[in-house]
């Protein structure tokens, strides 16, 4: 299977970043074709919602987001890996996924979606708010569903989740898909 990892994170050495490696680590020790697109260092702009997308089956805005999009349509497997601020997934998340609106009226392969989450907080509603965002995302397209997800939570600073049994869990999630 194709497996796309789009990790949204902008910090060196994050923790959703981490998270993402082991399950790419996983996916691949169990056969899966992987890419992993990091949002560091990419060009993605404010939707403007002019729906030229639905028109063109592309966004007119010239960015590093169609590229993205292209390879998102073609994976069997989506994940999305992200730090939870204020209760809810990143910005550059959401950007994305606001960005990726001409994705609406083509067709697509993906049927499996996945979220990675880390916070500095830890209680078990923490990424109930993100998981929603995500879920509103997923129920545009029918043909697929959230069939994971995985909230570590306790963990702030760079590399503050080195040794953490969820990264073993990331892993066998991938390694699962």
């Amino acid at each position: 299977m194709k497996v796309v990892v789009i990790s949204t994170s902008l910090r060196a050495h994050s923790n959703s970043d981490a998270l993402a490696n082991e399950f790419i680590r996983g996916a691949q020790d169990a056969g899966h074709d992987v890419e992993k697109i990091s949002l560091v260092d990419k060009n993605i702009q404010f939707c403007k919602g002019c729906l030229a997308c639905q028109k063109l089956g592309k966004c007119v805005i010239k960015d590093d987001v169609n590229d993205i999009m292209a390879k998102v349509l073609n994976a069997d497997v989506v994940v999305w890996a992200t730090p939870i601020y204020y209760y809810e997934m990143s910005g550059q998340m959401k950007t994305l996924i606001d960005r990726m609106n001409a994705m609406y009226s083509q067709d697509y392969k993906f049927r499996d979606v996945y979220m990675l989450t880390t916070a500095a907080e830890d209680e078990e509603f923490v990424p109930k708010r993100a998981e929603a965002g995500l879920t509103g995302w997923i129920d545009c397209y029918p043909k697929c569903e959230l069939k994971g997800t995985l909230f570590c939570g306790g963990v702030d600073a760079p590399r503050t989740i080195e040794g953490n049994a969820k990264l073993q869990e990331a892993y066998e999630m991938g390694k699962n898909v």
